[in-house]
């Protein structure tokens, strides 16, 4: 009977031991952890390489934020930022061929391992997947607002005057760096990114915005 107490207190030493061991120890650096573990698990294959992993600072901040709001001033620095980084079309033309637009829409293709490179494998836009766009067409995503009658609701009825001016540019923006608008919007920013080439984007503007245009009819 004398010696169960004595093998209890040398168990509860051992473990208050352990404890304090613990307490001590470093915590592991996760976010290394992962990245190390991110990189391990993909190869470059054709143009599909690993350095897609790098995160630029604003998705880094908003990875941080998992899904949490990001404080006022991120959001302020990350928005402001990316503002800086939009850049209007060249010749300030800023609409193409809402025909060229519809069939970019729909277009899902790009950037996959399959492609050759971007001058042979032009991207789409695959805008269907995340918003309802025209009538027509009866399958889309819900991830993003429905652009339907998009240029009609905000009252553009020619893109070139002056009135629609501001219509006109927060598009073209938003297409080109949506980040810009919202600090850790899901919508790819197209121009910022590479994804898009300059006609491309015009062309879905005129898909949004022209009067002839499904999405306004």
């Amino acid at each position: 009977m004398r010696n169960k107490p004595r093998l209890f207190v040398g168990a509860a030493a051992v473990a208050a031991l352990l404890a304090g061991c613990t307490a001590f120890a470093p915590a592991p650096d996760y976010d290394k952890l992962v990245a190390e573990m991110m990189k391990a698990s993909f190869r470059d294959e054709g143009i599909a390489r690993v350095d897609r992993l790098n995160q630029d600072a604003a998705n880094a901040e908003c990875s941080k934020a998992v899904g949490a709001p990001l404080s006022g001033e991120a959001t302020r620095a990350i928005e402001n930022a990316n503002a800086k980084a939009v850049k209007a079309p060249g010749d300030g033309v800023f609409l193409g061929d809402w025909k060229a637009g519809e069939q970019l829409a729909q277009d899902g293709r790009g950037m996959t391992w399959t492609d050759k490179s971007a001058a042979t494998s032009a991207n789409g836009g695959n805008c269907y997947n995340c918003h309802q766009i025209s009538k027509a067409e009866i399958s889309f995503g819900t991830i993003g607002p429905s652009l339907y009658n998009y240029g009609k609701i905000r009252g553009v009825t020619d893109p070139a005057s002056a009135a629609a001016r501001p219509v006109v540019e927060y598009t073209w923006g938003k297409l080109y760096n949506a980040k810009a608008f919202n600090a850790c919007s899901l919508m790819p920013r197209f121009g910022h990114a590479g994804l898009l080439d300059e006609k491309q984007l015009r062309d879905l503007m005129a898909l949004l915005l022209d009067p002839k245009s499904p999405v306004n009819q």
